[in-house]
């Protein structure tokens, strides 16, 4: 029995999180509408190299240290979720360029697999996907072109760091991210890292980023900063030098403390999953999870006080 049947629910936000929460939703039975105001993929989760690496975000970004139980928990349903949606995930692992026997021992203490090779530290445990692939392929859902200004019914909002809403968006700040998507290069292999930079091999060209631009909420080109990044790029990938790299740019909301606010809003009929930060696909199946089960009146398992979206009433 589908246990969301007939429950009708608008979802705002057409992104990595609101898409797979719609696609959740409709499977449990529910009656979903997406609503965006910007076409399919014009957004932070368009504009993203579709990492799902519970790994070296934990090992290499403090704000997500000691978080890769859950980011490896999350990672663990991206299977089946893909494999329902016909959507191939790229499984040849990552490699942080120049570390040694230190980055190996903390990584191997958070709980991840990892071994020393000669180009640095590599581990299975990071993934990736197509972003604007895997947004085609859940966008079979009923999605309009426009905004939400005013909830009606039962609303999911899984938007960026808008804060009319919900009164707990006012937790999210706007960081603005520049990537690289070059003419060519590397097809396949291993996800490479370096200081600063990170080049995603893809069969339709390689991917360079990211700026964290933080407190930024424009989506205005800066040439400055992309030179910067394809320097950096071609620095640790020579074979990207001479290409013809295309500059694109998002912004992504974020918490205080990395993780997405997601549960029932302080206002009614409102229910929030937003602010992933830089990890809105690694966490995109298990946020949908957790709200179908919050929608059902269900357990929605153990990392729903760690998201709990008026976790930060006190400080705002």
């Amino acid at each position: 029995m589908q246990r969301l049947s007939g429950i009708g629910v608008t979802v705002a936000g057409a992104g990595a999180l609101g898409l797979s929460i719609a696609v959740e939703l409709a499977r449990a039975g529910a009656e979903v509408t997406v609503c965006d105001p910007a076409p399919l993929g014009d957004n932070a989760s368009g504009v993203a190299a579709g990492m799902l690496a519970p790994a070296f975000e934990a090992l290499l970004d403090p704000v997500s240290a000691g978080r890769f139980p859950l980011f490896k928990a999350a990672r663990d349903l991206w299977p089946d979720f893909a494999a329902s949606l016909d959507l191939k995930l790229e499984r040849s692992g990552a490699i942080l360029t120049g570390a040694g026997e230190g980055e190996l021992a903390r990584l191997l203490a958070l709980g991840a697999r990892g071994s020393l090779a000669p180009a640095g530290l590599y581990t299975p445990e990071d993934w990736r996907l197509d972003p604007l692939a895997a947004l085609t392929a859940m966008s079979g859902v009923a999605i309009r072109q426009e905004a939400v200004t005013q909830p009606d019914g039962l609303t999911i909002v899984a938007t960026g760091a808008e804060i009319g809403l919900a009164p707990e968006l006012t937790s999210l700040t706007p960081i603005k991210g520049h990537i690289l998507r070059y003419s060519g290069g590397p097809a396949g292999g291993p996800v490479l890292r370096g200081a600063g930079i990170y080049v995603c091999p893809d069969p339709n060209g390689a991917i360079a980023g990211a700026t964290m631009e933080v407190g930024v909420s424009d989506r205005g080109l800066s040439p400055a900063r992309g030179a910067i990044l394809q320097a950096k790029a071609e620095a640790l990938v020579p074979a990207l030098a001479g290409l013809t790299p295309t500059l694109s740019a998002g912004v992504r909301a974020a918490t205080p403390d990395g993780l997405p606010l997601v549960g029932w809003s302080a206002r009614e009929g409102v229910f929030v999953a937003a602010g992933a930060r830089r990890n809105g696909w690694l966490l995109a199946p298990l946020v949908a999870r957790m709200t179908a089960a919050y929608l059902a009146g269900e357990d929605p398992g153990p990392w729903a006080d760690a998201m709990n979206p008026r976790r930060f009433e006190e400080t705002t």
